[in-house]
Order: structure tokens, then sequence, then C-alpha cells
């Protein structure tokens, strides 16, 4: 990412230190005047596609402008004594390969695995002296059913034939995601032979084809209508669809009626964890903890990684091919390739000379769909929540609900909807959809004894606000007062408990993280900006018009989240043309 840096660059692993410190690198250090590749940017695909990279002797430098490697994936104490997975704080789409590849485990990773996985109270009155319903599924498929059947006994029925159906489409598909789409360009300029072999990259796709076999029209809705209508096809209650339909929209500025929804929803549950197709889980020591696993890994076979700098440009030689980068501070590095997991944004109408990019193409760009409804407020609590549907126990020790993805606002597809129409029209909703999680309920090394940090992933709130108002501090707390309104009438004490907040708006994500318009995926994850078109037509391998440029961020297929393919991808690409090119 490529924004103001803070001086003297800090370097990771240059003596291979095993003093590892979370989140504690040496200072000093300086670049050398040359590597075989420049990553720009530490998120977490820019580290990945650096550790493939520098394991297959391709001599490989990273340039993070911010003190802290991770991008999105990042543990910050923001508060004294809380550690937050600042942006991003689940995981489950890193894709298996890497974990084996990279030897996470062995570099320190360790994931609490989340059972039961999805809680929805509702904000009703209780009855008979029981408490408010709430919708409690995990991976027990038993169990589901019979919180489903509180709904709907037919939904109860039906739902293992939805996870049958949707499972058979996730692994159709999932090969595609580690294959770059088919290079249009190669096959529209190479030979014969060159044709022939950018075909070859279809072969996933026509495989998932004959995979799905008869029920191809049926999957191909859930890619093109909204998901209320497939979900319509399903089920009738309206808390299981609500709470199904958060995955369709959730980082999107979509409604669940919004056509193509339903690929998002796909997207979010193509994961898994140790084996468990669909899991999530947390990351022990925040999200940081992954990012800084991957880093180990790549600086264990020789790359250099560096905080504090900045990358200003990329330089490009009279012939038009890259030939480095130069630093905010002046100093040039060279490189052959230059690979940058930043959001297409910064890349191409920041960094790159706009002289060396085809007529047309930084409108293209510049024109991307990055609207985004996200604000994520961090809370530390001095106890934990105690929700009205499921009350605590005397102890205050955490119950299975507590780990879950706790959804609020959730009773009824509706509500999304008009939670959609008010950040359309630039009001941040007074009902905005609240995804609530509690990492230090499997991990306490995140928070003091007794006390949790809450991560609260809100929707819908506008880039830009209706009437000319900004995001400044009077607008940000009054909207994070009406977040904790929405969780005290589920869990009356709530607001007592906050010791502190951090208020992260679309505009502050993009400011702080390098995300356009606050975009957790960098663009879009709509059907016009995915796989042949991801980012723009013509230009979705991860190879960029210009000579040596990669795109290795979210902004490349496949999209966003924490999956890092894009960078394994990348540097896949990168590797065969260093390969053709005899260097």
């Amino acid at each position: 990412m490529a924004a103001s840096g803070r001086g003297l660059g800090r370097a990771w692993g240059a003596s291979r230190c095993p003093a590892w410190r979370h989140a504690h690198w040496e200072a000093g250090g300086r670049p050398k005047p040359e590597y075989d590749a420049v990553v720009i940017g530490a998120g977490h695909n820019g580290l990945v596609a650096a550790a493939y990279l520098q394991r297959l002797g391709v001599n490989t430098a990273v340039f993070e402008r911010r003190h802290v490697i991770g991008g999105a994936a990042v543990t910050e104490e923001i508060i004294p004594g809380f550690k937050f997975s600042r942006a991003s704080y689940l995981l489950s789409l890193l894709r298996p390969q890497i974990y084996t590849d990279l030897e996470l485990k062995k570099h320190g990773l360790r994931l609490h695995l989340r059972n039961p996985y999805s809680f929805t109270p509702m904000l009703e009155e209780g009855t008979g002296g029981n408490v408010p319903r709430s919708l409690l599924l995990g991976t027990d498929m038993t169990q589901n059913q019979k919180q489903i059947a509180q709904f709907s006994q037919k939904d109860a029925q039906a739902f293992p034939r939805y996870e049958e159906f949707m499972n058979r489409l996730v692994s159709a598909i999932d090969p595609l995601l580690d294959a770059a789409p088919v290079d249009t360009v190669a096959f529209q300029r190479g030979s014969v032979l060159q044709r022939l072999k950018s075909l070859s990259t279809l072969k996933p796709l026509l495989k998932a084809g004959r995979t799905l076999g008869a029920q191809l029209p049926q999957y191909y809705q859930v890619f093109t209508a909204p998901i209320t209508k497939v979900l319509d096809q399903w089920f009738e209650s309206e808390p299981l669809k609500a709470t199904l339909a958060t995955d369709a929209v959730i980082g999107a500025m979509t409604s669940p009626r919004t056509p193509g929804s339903g690929y998002v929803l796909l997207h979010h549950v193509m994961g898994g964890l140790e084996g468990i197709q669909g899991a999530w889980g947390y990351v022990q020591g925040g999200m940081g903890a992954l990012s800084e696993a991957i880093a180990r890994s790549a600086i264990a076979h020789g790359a250099s990684i560096f905080t504090e700098k900045t990358v200003a440009r990329v330089q490009v030689n009279g012939e038009g091919h890259v030939r480095g980068v130069v630093l905010q501070d002046g100093l040039e590095v060279r490189s052959r390739v230059v690979l940058s997991s930043a959001s297409p944004q910064i890349t191409f109408l920041k960094l790159t000379p706009q002289e060396w990019l085809p007529e047309g193409f930084a409108e293209r760009i510049a024109q991307l769909d990055t609207q985004s409804p996200v604000t994520k407020i961090n809370v530390a609590v001095d106890r934990l929540p105690n929700f009205l549907a499921a009350p605590n126990t005397p102890t205050g020790q955490p119950l299975p609900h507590h780990q879950c993805s706790i959804h609020l606002n959730c009773e009824d597809t509706l509500l999304l909807h008009q939670a959609f129409e008010d950040a359309m029209n630039g009001l941040p909703s007074h009902r905005p959809m609240i995804e609530l999680c509690i990492p230090s309920s499997l991990d306490p090394t995140l928070a003091p004894p007794g006390c949790h940090v809450v991560s609260l992933f809100t929707q819908y709130t506008p880039y830009t606000l209706a009437g000319g108002k900004v995001w400044d501090e009077q607008e940000r707390n009054a909207y994070a007062d009406k977040v904790l309104d929405c969780i005290e009438a589920y869990a009356p004490g709530f607001k007592g408990s906050v010791v502190g907040r951090d208020i992260l708006t679309p505009p502050d994500l993009e400011r702080i993280f390098g995300l356009p318009g606050g975009n957790i995926f960098h663009c879009a994850m709509t059907l016009d900006q995915l796989y042949f078109a991801r980012p723009v037509p013509l230009h979705s391998s991860y190879r960029c018009p210009l000579q040596g440029l990669y795109l290795c961020g979210s902004g490349a297929h496949p999209g966003g989240g924490v999956m890092g393919a894009a960078g394994r991808n990348a540097a896949h690409i990168v590797l065969q043309d260093l390969k053709s090119a005899g260097r």
C-alpha cells in the first residue's frame, strides 16, 4: 500500500534472528540496491507471494508503509491490555495448500475452531416464563434441525438438502480459486501454440460444469439471482433466511434483494479449517499472528520484509519494462519484477507511470465499483455480553454461543434490505446489520483476566453521508452509540461494560489500510468484476499491462477475504514468466 510512511524503515529477517517477538522487530537495516522481485505491501497476499517466490530461489523484498505487517489481517493493541484483530477478524478461506507449503504451524500459527458457529437471538418477549427464542447453528445437523424447528418444521427437514446442494457447488468451483483465469491477452496476441496453452486454464471451469451436470441451471441461479429468491425456494422462516443471507451481503453494498448477491454467500462458505469444510475460527493472538507466521516462512528462506518503507512509484525503463521501485525517502531499489498487493486503484493510478498504460485503462480502473457498507468497531469490555435469549451463568464464563458469529437485527431479511436502503440514501441505518464476535471467548491471550475483546462488523454505513456531513468524531461516535444501543436491546448492560472502543468507518478503512472506498475486497465481488473481469476484462491473469508488473492482492482473481490465493497464484505466474525469460 502506498501512503505516508514514518521515517527509517525496519528490516525483518536481515539477520534471520530466531528471537521472534509479537509485533516487535529489529529496527535499522537498509534495503539492498537490487532484488529479483519486489512486493509492494505486506498484506497477507503480498506475504504469501513473497514466501512462494523466495522458496523457489527468487530473491524477494517486501516494502510496507505501516509500522506493522498484515494489511487488514493485523493485530493491534489499540486499548492498553486489549489486542484486537483490528480489521479482518475470522479465518476460514485461507487455501489449504498454503498451510502446508509454507509450514504455517511450524512458524507459530495456532487456531481456535468454533462450534457452534452462528447465533441469532430474537428481539421478542419470552412467553410462558421462557427466554426469547434464538437460532444456534453448528456442525451437528441433528441439533441444527432441532434449532430450526422452533421456527419451521418444514425448514428443519429442508436444511440438510440445502447444505448438500451448496456443498456440491462449493466442491465444483473450489479448484477455480487456485488457477489463473484464461489469459485473454495472450490468447489474442499469441501463436496457435500459445493460444492452446492459454485455453488449458479453462479446464477447471469445464470440469466444474461437468460436476454440476443437470443441476447447472439451479446453480446458475445462485450466481445471478438475489439471495432472497434462492433462499425462498428452500425455506419459509425469516430468522433462518436472514441468518444465511448475512453471508451474501457482508462486506458488500448490496441488499439480499440485489441480483448476484448469491455469489457473495458462496464466496464465504468455500473455506474450511483443519480439514472441516465450512469451518471458521479465531487465530490465537489475533489475525496478525497469521500474517506473522507467513512472514516467518518467507524470512526462513531468505526474504526481506521492511516496514515503514513507502513505495512512491514503480520505475520503468525506456523499453516499457519495470526495473524496480522508488521509495518515498528517495531510495531506488532495482528488481526484475514488481508485484503489488495494493488495490488496483493505488497500483495503477498512484504508483504506475500513466504514459505506459494502454489508452483508457486508467479510466476503467477509476470506474471500478468500490462501494462499501462496512464500519468496524473494536470494543474492550470488562465482562461478557449477557443476552436475554441465552443468559450467562453466575460465574460469567463463556458459553457456546459466545464463540459464535452473533447476528443482531437479523430476524428478517426485510431488516437487511431496509438498512441497505438507508445507506444508499447516505444515512447510517438506525437498525444496522451487526455481526458480533468475541474472539477472547476462545483465546484468553487477547484481554486481561475477566475482560474481553469484541469485534463489531456492522452494515450498512455509507462512505459519503447525506446533507454534506462528513465522518468526523461526532458522526463516528453517534453511529457507534447507535450500534451499542442496538446491542443493549439484546444484551442489557452491554453499554455499561465498555471500557474503550475503536471506530473505523469506510473512510477510516481506506485511510489506514488502503482499502478503496473502505471496501474489504478492494473492489466489489460482483459478476462484472470477477474471474475474467477482475480487476477489469482482458487483465485478469495477474499480469499487468506494464511488462514486469503483477497484481497479487484482493483486486485480482479470486478476490477478497483472507484467502492467500491471489498471492500464491500470482507468484506462480511470475515464476513461469521468469523461467520463460531465462532469468
